[in-house]
C-alpha cells in the first residue's frame, strides 16, 4: 500500500464513529436521540401522571360524598296498649290495599260520616246549590260543623242516607246508628275498608262536581273546628301536604283542652250495641283520621280509645300511628 493510500484508509476509519452517533437503529439519518429504556420517564410526563392520579382521587372523594345515605328502615307499625285500632291505605292508582289491620272492624263514625251525608246531598240535587245549603255543606267539610251536619242529616232522610250511599258505593260493613238513635248521625257503624271505598269512590267514579267539591273543601280544612277542638291530629301533623281530610271524635266532652272557637258538642255516652257483625263500642272515646294524601295514597285509620283518656293523649297517639303507617308505605 502506498502511503497516499494508507493515510486516506487512516482517515475514513477515524470518521466512522462521529457518523455513527447521527443515525438512529430504525430510520438511518434521523436527528432524534434513542428510546428511552422500558420503564423510565422524562420530567413532564412524571408530572402528567402525578395531575391524572390526583384527580382521580379527586373523583372518587367526590363520589364518595354524592352516594345517598341508605335510609333507616321505617319504624314498626305498633297499635298503643289500651287502643282498638282499623286501619287501611289504599294506592290511588291500582286500588291495592297496601297496608291493612283490623280494616273490616267497625266503629262508630263520630264525623267521619259527614262524607257520607255530602256526597249524598250533591248527588240528589243537581244543579247550583242554593247559598242556604252552601252555608251549610262547606262548614261541615272544612270545620266538621255538627249544627250542618244535623240540618241536612233530618233533611235526607236520616239513616237513608247511609242506605243510599252503601247500596250506591257497594259498602258492605257500614250501617245507620240504631233504631233507638236515629238522629244521632255519629253513631253511624263504618269500617277503615268501606271508608276507604268512600274516598276511592270520590276519585274515580263519582261525577267530577262531586267529587271536586267534597275533596275541594276537605283539602281546605281548618285547623280549630266549628267545636273548638284542634282537627290537626293524625294524617295533617303525621305526612307531608298536600292532602284532603275528614276527621272523627267522640267522647271527650263538650269543651276542648285547648280553646279555639265556641264550642257546640254534646257528649253521650250509652253501651256496646250489637249492629250486625263486630259489636260496635258507643262508650269508649273514638278519634279517626282519614283522607287523602297527594295523589298517590288513600289512609284511614280509625282508633277506640281508652276510657278515660284525654284529647291531648289520644291525638298524640293517632299521630304517631299515622305517621309510622304513612313511613311503613312511603
Amino acid at each position: 500500500m502506498t502511503r497516499s493510500r494508507t493515510a486516506a484508509v487512516l482517515a475514513a476509519a477515524a470518521m466512522l464513529p462521529a457518523l455513527l452517533t447521527g443515525c438512529s437503529d430504525t430510520n438511518p439519518g434521523s436527528s432524534r436521540p434513542p428510546a428511552r429504556p422500558e420503564g423510565t420517564s422524562t420530567g413532564a410526563d412524571a408530572t402528567r401522571e402525578t395531575t391524572r392520579e390526583a384527580a382521580r382521587e379527586t373523583s372518587r372523594k367526590t363520589a364518595r360524598r354524592t352516594v345517598p345515605a341508605r335510609r333507616a328502615a321505617p319504624a314498626p307499625v305498633r297499635v298503643p296498649a289500651g287502643v282498638t285500632a282499623g286501619y287501611a291505605v289504599v294506592d290511588v292508582t291500582t286500588g291495592k290495599t297496601v297496608a291493612q289491620r283490623q280494616a273490616h272492624h267497625r266503629f262508630r263514625s263520630a264525623s267521619v260520616v259527614k262524607i257520607l251525608i255530602a256526597t249524598d246531598y250533591l248527588e240528589r240535587h243537581r244543579g247550583t246549590i242554593p247559598a242556604r245549603d252552601m252555608a251549610l255543606l262547606t262548614p261541615m267539610l272544612r270545620g266538621s260543623d255538627d249544627d250542618a251536619a244535623t240540618a241536612l242529616w233530618r233533611r235526607g232522610g236520616q239513616g237513608e242516607i247511609v242506605r243510599r250511599m252503601a247500596r250506591r258505593i257497594g259498602l258492605t260493613e257500614t250501617s245507620p246508628p240504631p233504631a233507638a238513635k236515629p238522629g244521632f248521625w255519629g253513631y253511624t257503624a263504618i269500617s277503615a275498608a268501606d271508608i276507604a271505598l268512600v274516598y276511592r269512590y270520590l276519585l274515580r267514579r263519582a261525577d267530577p262536581r262531586v267529587r271536586d267539591f267534597v275533596l275541594g273543601n276537605l283539602r281546605k280544612a281548618s285547623q280549630c273546628a266549628r267545636d273548638g277542638f284542634d282537627q290537626f291530629f293524625g294524617i295533617p301533623r303525621a305526612v307531608p301536604r298536600p292532602w284532603a281530610i275528614k276527621q272523627g271524635w267522640s267522647g271527650y266532652g263538650a269543651v276542648p283542652p285547648v280553646r279555639c272557637t265556641r264550642a257546640k258538642a254534646t257528649s253521650f255516652r250509652i253501651g256496646a250495641v250489637t249492629m250486625g257483625g263486630n259489636p260496635v263500642d258507643f262508650g269508649r272515646p273514638v278519634l279517626h283520621t282519614t283522607g287523602v294524601i297527594g295523589d298517590r295514597l288513600i289512609m284511614v285509620v280509625l282508633t277506640l280509645q281508652p276510657s278515660g283518656a284525654s284529647f291531648t293523649q289520644s291525638a298524640e297517639r293517632v299521630t304517631k300511628l299515622a305517621r309510622d303507617l304513612y313511613l311503613s308505605v312511603a
